[in-house]
């Protein structure tokens, strides 16, 4: 069933249009979502309360590697999709190769985009494209202790303590 989630590039400009004219409300979140934990589940859990449909757009595995570097991503981007598609709140998912979800983000027209409380317009690339298109900015609290970094050190923590 999460398969039906999972959406190419080619198919982002059509669904959003099938759901704009059920006159459902469109809220886009992205983000690496490497080692999916509690943190990510409250976030996108809120971000969907803003709206009637939530696509996920995550970053491919040369996304992540230029932007945490050569160690990461933990999980594959396949995981990672097929991991938030199984999520009740989350409507679709679908991976960008790029630095940033703009080319997806045109494609959709989201009503909404949803950051987390971490980001600010000014750290935001897309922030000048969601702007142009009318798109609102919604910024969720940061759940304090709750990030992927956070895991893999305490995981390298407790591996070193035992070694």
């Amino acid at each position: 069933m999460s398969k039906l989630k999972l959406l190419p590039f080619s198919a982002l400009e059509s669904t959003a249009q099938k759901h704009r004219q059920a006159n459902h409300r469109i809220v886009t979140t992205n983000g690496c979502f490497d080692i999916l934990h509690v943190g990510h589940l409250r976030y996108l859990q809120q971000a969907k309360q803003l709206g009637d449909i939530l696509i996920v757009l995550i970053n491919s595995d040369a996304s992540v590697q230029g932007l945490k570097g050569p160690n990461r991503p933990i999980l594959p981007e396949a995981e990672r999709a097929e991991l938030l598609a199984g999520l009740e709140c989350v409507d679709y998912v679908s991976v960008f190769d790029q630095s940033t979800p703009s080319e997806s983000l045109k494609q959709i027209r989201p009503d909404i985009h949803v950051k987390g409380g971490d980001y600010d317009v000014s750290k935001l690339p897309e922030a000048p494209l969601l702007q142009e298109m009318g798109t609102r900015l919604a910024f969720i609290p940061f759940v304090e202790g709750q990030s992927t970094s956070s895991i893999i050190e305490r995981i390298t923590a407790c591996h070193q303590s035992v070694g």
